[in-house]
């Protein structure tokens, strides 16, 4: 029995294990951008720490493994359970400091972790089991706790407990398996009260937390964001964090603003109109993200139009968009106009699998700043959107800010003419981001910018329509290399061209 039970536990520390390096590797993914390089760098940290923390383990002596397994339970879990919590709030009040904290608990939870196989193959090797099995069952379990926690990770533990509760539960899990094992080997145990006290703390401690953690992430967010949050969620895809203060209402996905009701409308009258004023034959629009509702309001004012279909991953994003009050006023309700097809899927993959024809698109994603976005402003991609485009029809690119990021916007510029597309770059001022570029593009259409609109708009007009298509000697064109699918150049010259502005 008391076999048994070791072996058990070895899959739940393995479970735990993996859920602190998921955790750290997604918080910072989060809060600093570029997942492949947060992911590697943790990962390779952690590993090494494990490889640490097994070597030390040979110093415990055969008489204490019980009692220092134990001690490494209750300190893996308070340490690993509080850790999001902690590199969170460090992150929202003391941003300074979070790349240190975050690699020395990364360093000091992979130790510790490092330490548990090696000393439940030596407790079980002293009941006298074969080597044989002692390594199968072991490497069994673990490799076991391993696959559990990678697949209710992204799919049920990070979108409806958030991290920072995902990392108390498996605190708990940790102290869990050092009651249990005090509690079947109390005859081997000294100081069995002592123990019991103490890992009933670290339980109540990380409880406590466990409680508290949507009140320590609204801690966070408000100290990082500032503002009144009225909405926020973790969805399997991104953090969405929408803030009021007074009349200006706010959309923040994994930390980066996306709008400020107070100018969007600069933004969207840019990426919409110039497009579909030169289309006054158009009747079917895609958009392509856009979730918010602010680009479909737009492209809904034209009566010509039949049929907008959107397709944005997320499917948080377009619900709250089209429920909460305050978001419906702001996008006209433009989710519920009959004339709107919603389609909640990754557009890449849809695009592939769909043969429909469209005289316009409207491309409006978040920003390059890691792979997975990358990708969506890649050759591959543009190539499909452009076999789903009629010969005389126009995309539009949301493509960054030509003047805080021109590597990142003119490369942008570069992949829509690899693909055979003709371009035309413009950009536009909005206030919350500063100078912000789109760009045009058509296979055969030949653009020329509108003098008079249709409709009545807050921003455009002959004037400032024909300064958005005019760049000035700091904005001009840089010779960029296309962003392919396997370099994903792309996002490395957006993380250097902010890295710049930072600094």
């Amino acid at each position: 029995m008391t076999k048994k039970i070791l072996i058990l536990s070895v899959f739940v520390v393995a479970s735990c294990g993996l859920a602190y390096e998921l955790i750290a590797g997604a918080l910072s993914s989060y809060l600093l951008g570029d997942s492949i390089l947060q992911f590697s760098t943790i990962i390779g940290c952690y590993l090494f720490a494990m490889g640490v923390g097994a070597h030390f383990s040979k110093f415990v002596r055969d008489d204490d493994v019980l009692a220092r397994f134990v001690d490494i339970e209750l300190a893996v879990g308070l340490i690993g359970g509080v850790s999001a919590a902690a590199l969170f709030l460090t992150f929202s009040w003391m941003a300074a400091p979070f790349r240190t904290l975050l690699y020395v608990l990364v360093f000091l939870v992979g130790a510790l972790v490092g330490m548990e196989v090696p000393l439940v193959m030596r407790a079980l090797n002293a009941r006298q089991t074969e080597f044989n099995e002692l390594v199968s069952r072991v490497l069994t379990f673990d490799y076991l706790g391993a696959l559990a926690v990678s697949l209710l990770f992204p799919l049920v533990l990070a979108p409806y407990l958030g991290l920072v509760r995902t990392g108390f539960l498996f605190g708990m899990l940790n102290v869990g398996v050092a009651l249990w094992t005090i509690v079947t080997f109390r005859q081997e145990l000294a100081n069995l009260g002592g123990r019991l006290l103490r890992a009933s703390a670290v339980m109540c401690v990380l409880v406590f937390g466990f409680a508290l953690a949507d009140r320590m992430t609204y801690w966070g967010e408000h100290g990082l964001f500032g503002d009144e949050i009225i909405y926020s969620t973790t969805t399997p895809y991104q953090r969405l964090v929408i803030t009021r203060w007074k009349d200006d209402l706010r959309l923040y996905i994994n930390g980066n603003l996306q709008f400020s009701s107070r100018d969007e409308y600069r933004y969207h009258e840019a990426l919409v109109h110039p497009a579909l004023q030169a289309l006054p034959w158009a009747r079917r629009v895609l958009v392509l993200g856009g979730g918010d509702g602010l680009a479909l309001r737009e492209i809904l004012r034209y009566p010509n139009i039949e049929q907008v279909t959107l397709v944005d991953l997320d499917p948080a994003m377009t619900g709250a968009f089209t429920t909460r009050p305050e978001l419906v006023k702001l996008n006209h309700g433009s989710f519920s106009d009959k004339r709107v097809r919603v389609i909640n899927a990754d557009a890449a993959i849809w695009l592939q699998h769909n043969d429909e024809l469209f005289d316009a698109a409207i491309v409006d994603f978040p920003d390059p700043s890691s792979f997975a976005l990358g990708k969506l402003y890649s050759v591959p991609f543009y190539g499909m959107v452009k076999r789903h485009l009629a010969a005389n029809g126009l995309i539009v690119v949301q493509s960054t800010s030509p003047f805080f990021a021109p590597h990142a916007y003119w490369t942008v510029d570069a992949t829509l003419r690899e693909v055979g597309l003709r371009t035309w770059p413009y950009h536009a001022y909005v206030p919350s981001f500063g100078e912000w570029g789109f760009i045009l593009a058509s296979p055969q259409l030949d653009f020329k910018p509108p003098a008079s609109y249709r409709l009545p708009m807050r921003y455009l007009n002959a004037d400032t329509t024909r300064e958005m298509f005019i760049f000035p000697p700091d904005m001009q064109r840089l010779p960029m290399e296309p962003n392919r699918l396997n370099t994903q150049s792309l996002v490395r010259e957006f993380e250097q061209d902010w890295r710049r502005v930072i600094r």
